[in-house]
């Protein structure tokens, strides 16, 4: 609770650090309070028509499962939407103020960006930690451990459901303004980026708020808060006599909001180029956690633990913790490798480019696919290697520690929209060359972090859905012995059953990215409509004679984003439900589904967010001059790929990673309702 506290002061010391810099010239003041209001008014709007759904489920929980569960969803929903909103607020200030630093030197730029992210990430572990352990603590006073530990469940379906609207909603909103824009802006006008005449610029970089920030932000508490319930889950089922297993994963996220704050010092005080700057700050957060781990398992485990009658030394279980510190370094690293302009797969889609726009898409889809081999490989040693220390426990133990260093892997996935919008604020103010030049350097990183961010946070989930599997498996096991009867369910890969789950399972992931699809492109079709009106009723607006009508294109992606992340948002809770309820399914065809999402589910996200970055990248680095520049034939089919990324990397593709989640912790918690 101490360092969770000490995270949210640091990140609001971070605010008036990133306040007290210029905002510009009046003309960028008015450009990022227009995106600020655009992006205060969708959150508003959002936040109304989830409070509706979250209402109705927080009634149905109250009724049929229990008060403390009940109340904890709403708990748990509140913080994932203002973690979200917080960051979104702060990423607005910073990118104006990003744009004035960058008319002075990279660095100061750099900084500014990166400490307006900061304080996204070190909210969300600060709110998330301080949460659940409060709730712990208070419900374990009032209602006892045992239903305290059971009621943290509704918590965690509180965060990830409410990040699944966050992330499928805002997604939504930011591909169909962003596609639009450029549809129309880039290929058929020949705009650049970001320029004023283009109606949808507005739309565009209110999207990258509501969706890369805020969305982002609400993924990551849900899968931060899901990773702390689930090893504490495990740790209640499986070592229940032993109360440190169930301390020792909030103390590994306690000591990581500190390492998180000791890499912002980092980038604060180190010179060099932007990438190698923020990957140091990676760097700094790990080696901090993994020397302060060492000291803190060992005073919790003196003795070591016996898990599954096998003695564990406190040794094993520090090694568990350090595969998760290895794993965020594996996985950040291989993400960078598939989406970073510096390295082949990026290049490769860039070359392709040069002979047409069928082969720079085929170029970007096989990029993507093959970028899933690598972290499902280096996933199935973590699982391997952790379960060899201590057991299921250990995988838990391993998971915690990887979601630990959130704090700032989300401070790189912020910095990523607060650069593209500061380079958006450049062009419309402006503003000489030089500076757009340096925000596109930043936003160029920026692309390559976003895109390790989600890397990360579906790895994670992928870890994370095992250990809350082995947690229904244990619940189910618990609540069928507590009546009195013999537990008989066998999830085997013989029992026709869990075959049939695992197809249903397997399926969802498809439907899912199906319909987010299908919404963005429903929206963007609104947009490029709307744009192409705007420019034939008004050709004054391409001479700069009169001036677009923003506001229309913010409202027809505000209201298309609503509308369209409902279904797509209650498949999970449909799925889940339905098989449940029937009752020629039940547990075993539930438990078989839940594995089946997990497993496509983890191909399907990292090969939707490698591609999208990478088309993103390809784009910039034509942009950049290479293979004929701007306005090129390749820079031509270079845009359509990134259009079709666009859904993939920020819409469909990550909110895989919140649904992964969502399916799993409403299995856990109907077990006692259906079961």
């Amino acid at each position: 609770m101490v360092c969770a506290v000490i995270g949210l002061v640091f990140a609001f010391f971070l605010i008036f650090a990133v306040m007290r810099h210029s905002a510009g010239n009046e003309k960028m003041r008015e450009i990022s309070a227009a995106v600020q209001e655009g992006a205060k008014a969708y959150l508003n709007r959002q936040v109304k028509t989830i409070s509706v759904i979250a209402a109705i489920i927080f009634i149905l929980l109250f009724i049929f499962k229990d008060h403390a569960t009940a109340i904890g969803f709403v708990i748990g929903a509140f913080c994932s939407l203002a973690a979200g909103f917080i960051g979104m607020r702060v990423a607005v200030l910073a990118n104006v103020r990003t744009t004035q630093a960058a008319s002075v030197t990279r660095t100061a730029a750099l900084r500014i960006a990166f400490n307006g992210g900061a304080v996204t990430g070190l909210l969300v572990v600060g709110l998330a930690l301080l949460a659940v352990s409060i709730f712990y603590t208070v419900a374990g006073k009032i209602v006892g451990h045992n239903l305290a530990v059971r009621s943290l469940v509704g918590l965690a379906l509180g965060g990830s459901l409410i990040s699944v609207f966050a992330r499928l909603g805002g997604g939504i909103y930011t591909k169909a303004a962003d596609v639009g824009a450029d549809l129309v802006g880039k290929i058929e006008k020949g705009l650049e980026e970001d320029d004023p005449r283009n109606p949808a610029t507005i739309a565009d970089n209110v999207g990258d708020n509501v969706g890369d920030c805020a969305g982002m932000a609400a993924d990551v508490f849900e899968t931060y808060a899901v990773s702390l319930i689930g090893a504490i889950l495990v740790g209640a089922l499986t070592l229940a006599g032993t109360p440190a297993a169930i301390i020792y994963p909030f103390v590994l996220g306690g000591i990581s909001v500190l390492g998180a704050i000791c890499g912002v010092f980092f980038v604060n005080i180190a010179p060099g180029k932007p990438a190698p700057v923020l990957m140091g700050a990676v760097i700094t957060n790990a080696l901090v956690s993994a020397i302060l781990f060492w000291p803190a398992t060992h005073l919790l485990f003196p003795a070591g633990v016996t898990i599954s009658g096998v003695a564990r030394s406190p040794t094993q279980l520090y090694f568990a913790s350090v595969i998760g510190l290895i794993m965020t370094a594996v996985v950040v690293a291989i993400t960078n490798y598939y989406t970073s302009m510096r390295y082949r797969p990026v290049q490769k889609i860039a070359h392709a480019s040069e002979t047409g726009h069928a082969t720079n898409i085929i170029a970007g889809l096989a990029v993507g696919q093959h970028a899933t081999a690598l972290p499902v490989g280096f996933i199935g040693i973590a699982i391997l290697l952790s379960f060899h220390f201590a057991g299921l426990y250990g995988i838990a133990i391993a998971v915690m520690a990887m979601l630990s260093m959130a704090g700032i892997i989300i401070s790189l996935d912020s910095f990523g929209p607060i650069t593209d919008n500061a380079g958006g604020v450049a062009v419309m103010s402006n503003l000489p060359k030089e500076v757009r030049a340096v925000t596109d350097e930043l936003d160029a990183v920026g692309n390559t972090m976003k895109a390790v961010t989600k890397g990360y946070a579906i790895a994670s989930a992928g870890l994370a859905a095992l250990v809350l599997f082995g947690s229904y498996v244990e619940e189910l096991r618990d609540h069928v012995t507590a009546r009195g009867e013999v537990f008989s369910f066998q999830f085997s890969l013989t029992e026709p059953k869990v075959i049939i789950g695992l197809f249903i399972g397997g399926l969802l992931p498809f439907i899912f990215t199906a319909f987010s699809m299908d919404a963005v492109g429903v929206a963007a079709g609104a947009v490029v409509r709307e744009v192409r009106r705007q420019l034939q009723a008004k050709p004054g607006i391409l001479t700069g004679q009169d001036v677009p009508d923003y506001g229309t294109c913010v409202d027809i992606v505000t209201k298309a984003a609503l509308r369209e992340m409902i279904i797509p948002a209650l498949l999970p809770l449909l799925f889940v439900v339905a098989v449940a309820m029937i009752p020629q399914l039940g547990p075993v065809v539930l438990g078989g589904m839940l594995v089946g999402t997990i497993v496509t589910g983890l191909f399907i996200a990292i090969a939707m967010t490698s591609s999208g970055g990478a088309w993103d990248n390809a784009k910039k680095f034509i942009e950049e001059g290479n293979l004929g520049g701007k306005g090129s034939f390749a820079h031509a089919a270079a845009v359509t790929g990134d259009t079709v990324g666009d859904p993939y990397k920020d819409t469909a593709g990550p909110a895989i990673n919140p649904m992964i989640k969502v399916v799993n912790i409403l299995a856990i918690l109907i077990i006692p309702i259906f079961f």
